[in-house]
């Protein structure tokens, strides 16, 4: 398999570019698939969405897409899979609800890199009992791009499907494995996928699980999504979705004391980390306008349920890491 970009490779920029690899790239998967059928882990990022999509057109409902649902997803991702997938693109697309499973794993866990461990173990045993339920299954697909190839090989790790056990033998399809993620984006617009998608923000591997600090709770993992989705909305609606690299919200587990309603609160604080970054070796922090902040911080205040406190991370990288776990 060849795993370096030939030196002739355009870089992929315009649409008439992204259409012109996707057509080669359709016959490219119809000749090593053949009629077989192909697994693919759907989670709704980038990289996986394309991959989707490219081989709905190339093989149809021979693709068997599986969203694994561990409840530390963002607000409104699974149903955006479904509705994307699921009924606008009429996917072979098995969902699985394993959101008690994961969190139940979970409970008392307070290292990060435990943490990191049961949620990549769990997700490999869910993905293998779903590959097992499957009939002519031939190939795994996976979101593998050239950035994964350069920095740790052809198995894309974050997807957690490189465990899978050896008796499945599944062989490799990794159609956008020698492209760079904005050219990723690019085909992903040229295939029709929403912005949401193709245009969604860096997101970790277990998901809410490192936003979540410490043992994960289900009311605190709450906090993190409703003040996730609501530092989303405000900075879609005043132009800062496209400008900054990454941001988010973080609920850590200790409590401070507050006021609402005239009586003393004991709740969480919900921390927000905005940053810009090249390359992700060094960031910095963006600089938010105040009165946005003011906004914001009013509706986390008011709308999330066991919050009363709102704070900024003003830490570049270094001292600080992107992620707080």
């Amino acid at each position: 398999m060849l795993n370096k970009r030939p030196d002739d490779m355009q870089r992929i920029e315009s649409q008439a570019q992204a259409q012109a690899f996707i057509d080669e790239q359709i016959a490219a998967i119809r000749a090593q698939v053949g009629d077989q059928k192909v697994l693919l882990a759907l989670s709704g990022g980038v990289d996986s969405s394309v991959v989707a999509a490219l081989l709905i057109r190339a093989i149809g409902k021979n693709l068997v897409c599986v969203h694994v649902n561990h409840g530390l997803l963002r607000k409104g991702e699974s149903e955006q899979v479904i509705k994307v997938f699921g009924e606008e693109m009429d996917a072979n697309l098995v969902y699985v609800d394993a959101v008690d499973r994961f969190l139940d794993k979970l409970a008392g866990v307070t290292d990060p890199e435990e943490k990191r461990k049961v949620i990549g173990a769990e997700f490999i045993r869910v993905f293998e009992e779903e590959a097992r339920k499957q009939e002519g299954i031939g190939f795994l697909a996976q979101g593998t791009i050239y950035p994964d190839i350069l920095e740790s090989g052809t198995v894309k790790a974050h997807h957690n499907v490189g465990g899978l056990p050896e008796d499945l033998d599944f062989k490799l399809v990794e159609p956008i494995r020698l492209l760079f993620k904005d050219e990723v984006r690019v085909v992903g617009k040229a295939l029709g996928l929403p912005d949401g998608m193709v245009y969604r923000q860096p997101f970790p591997g277990p998901g809410l699980g490192v936003r979540c600090l410490g043992a994960i709770t289900r009311d605190r993992l709450e906090a993190v999504r409703e003040s996730d989705a609501i530092l989303r909305e405000e900075f879609a609606a005043n132009g800062l979705a496209g400008k900054v690299w990454q941001y988010f919200t973080i609920v850590p587990d200790f409590k401070s004391t507050g006021v609402k309603d005239g009586k003393r609160s004991f709740e969480w604080p919900v921390i927000i980390r905005a940053v810009n970054t090249r390359d992700a070796m060094s960031a910095t922090v963006e600089d938010v306008p105040f009165s946005l902040l003011q906004h914001i911080t009013q509706r986390i205040t008011n709308e999330v349920k066991g919050v009363n406190r709102v704070l900024y991370d003003l830490t570049p990288k270094p001292t600080g890491t992107i992620e707080w776990e």
